[in-house]
């Protein structure tokens, strides 16, 4: 089966459309990943207050996915995925604050030993740490450099206005918008790489519209009829536009748009308790499989390369590595196998309609697996509990064919259960060269982390980080 898989793979990197291979050069790439963005909060998607007119612009130059999935229907498991284009459980990332294992091989690294320079800017949520964003050590065993990155701006989780930063291990205490910040920080990067006729890789991992809800005067007046915490939290959404429009923008100026791939979606479903809702109408929300959860905006931007279309197409963060192997030429030694993505580079110029690999998902005691049109749920792995839906007919997830279907029924059972069991190996390390997991952080909050009790005195003055101290201090007295 693994022979088969690269095969697979490699098959795709190197036998397909002969004009990725006449580009001169290597594109540049871009990932922007937003946090906690449901999949109708978009202006193109016909939300009713929100508008996102840079996003639009993205979604009308490039390939706009009616049907992205995260990973994950939370944070941390869907960055695994995006770096290594497996499954979240087959890296050790069960849940939001796990530490990714650095056995694993990632997309930075990969890019990395051919020649990109590779920057991290944002969100990291990686390294164990759960509780607001704080800044990230330098001798932590788990930044962003372990995993390839040469450069980076980053904190342990969700930021917002004022943050509290670190820079490659240096804490920086930043004003302004949290959004603004980070694609700043990245252009810096990207116009220092062109200048010096490097290709880039850059990942911005924006903590908009996670909680805290917190936004400038001017943005939340745009939103005045609606209740407090909403108000705030398109606010969010609304700085974090503005600043695509500030990359797209620097991005022409430099001359660099043509040739850069921007691959832009959100790390799970939207939020409940915010009106308008989020989904776009879909069942569940964060937290959960059902579309609601998993479902998410995606558009790439790829101008030299991609004409404008929308697709159905089903895609997922775990095809992210693939595709951008397949395009960069990456080889089967970049990978630990099994990959759970695809390369989808055939979707940028053909109009393919049915995906040949199901997209496998595993949440706790839930699951899910989607072929194309149908999708399984498992609502209890345990206790072997499945339904089965239609999503283009009933993309609400209101009615379980299962019974009008059962040999397909039992068909996609069983392939869930058979990839379940391989998850259940790889994540007892059997993927590894060791055939064991080596020594990871234990997921903990960062108030009983030694390291940052120094700090404590002085951060409490800090709204962000004042009610983890509190609680901390309480339970000491």
């Amino acid at each position: 089966m693994r022979n088969l898989i690269i095969s697979v793979l490699l098959l795709s990197i190197y036998a397909y459309s002969p004009s990725f291979s006449s580009l001169k050069n290597q594109p540049n790439i871009i990932l922007i990943m937003t946090d906690d963005q449901g999949w109708g909060q978009t202006g193109y998607n016909n939300h009713p207050v929100l508008d996102t007119p840079n996003l639009d612009a993205m979604a009308e130059n490039g390939l706009r996915f009616d049907r992205f999935y995260a990973g994950s229907p939370v944070c941390s498991p869907t960055r695994a995925s995006v770096l290594t284009g497996r499954s979240n459980d087959r890296t050790g990332v069960l849940s939001w604050g796990y530490a990714l294992r650095t056995q694993e091989k990632t997309i930075a690294s990969a890019l990395k030993r051919v020649g990109y320079s590779t920057g991290h800017f944002g969100k990291w949520h990686l390294n164990g740490l759960s509780g607001p964003g704080v800044p990230i050590f330098k001798n932590d065993s788990h930044n962003p450099s372990k995993f390839g990155f040469d450069q980076w701006l980053s904190v342990s989780n969700f930021f917002d206005i004022n943050p509290l930063m670190s820079e490659n291990g240096v804490f920086v205490d930043l004003k302004g918008s949290s959004s603004e910040i980070i694609i700043n920080k990245a252009l810096k990067f990207i116009e220092e790489k062109s200048n010096q006729n490097k290709p880039f890789f850059t990942v911005i991992w924006d903590g908009s519209p996670h909680i805290p809800f917190m936004a400038s005067k001017s943005d939340t007046e745009k939103f005045k009829s609606l209740d407090e915490r909403s108000q705030l939290h398109y606010a969010e959404l609304a700085a974090f536009d503005r600043s695509i429009g500030v990359l797209r923008d620097k991005l022409r100026k430099l001359n660099l748009a043509k040739n850069t791939i921007i691959w832009y979606c959100s790390d799970n479903g939207g939020l409940t308790e915010i009106h308008p809702e989020t989904v776009g109408g879909l069942r569940g929300s964060k937290n959960t499989i059902w579309e609601g959860g998993l479902r998410v905006p995606g558009i790439i931007e790829w101008p030299s390369v991609i004409k404008p279309k929308v697709t159905k197409y089903p895609v997922s963060t775990m095809d992210i590595f693939p595709t951008i192997a397949d395009i960069v030429g990456l080889d089967e030694n970049d990978f630990i196998f099994p990959v759970d993505g695809v390369s989808i580079r055939p979707v940028f110029e053909n109009e393919i309609r049915k995906r040949d690999k199901r997209i496998p998902f595993r949440y706790k005691n839930q699951g899910a697996l989607i072929d194309n049109d149908f999708k399984l749920i498992a609502t209890s792995i345990s206790e072997k509990k499945f339904e089965l839906y239609n999503l283009r007919t009933d993309p609400g997830e209101t009615q379980n064919i299962s019974t009008e279907n059962p040999r397909l029924f039992m068909t996609m059972i069983e392939e869930f259960l058979s990839w379940n069991q391989s998850v259940d190996s790889s994540f007892a390390g059997l993927d590894y060269k060791e055939k064991k997991v080596l020594k990871n952080p234990e997921s903990h909050y960062w108030n009983i982390d030694n390291r940052y009790e120094p700090f404590f005195k002085e951060w409490i003055k800090r709204p962000e980080y004042r009610e983890q101290i509190l609680k901390i201090s309480k339970g000491r007295n």
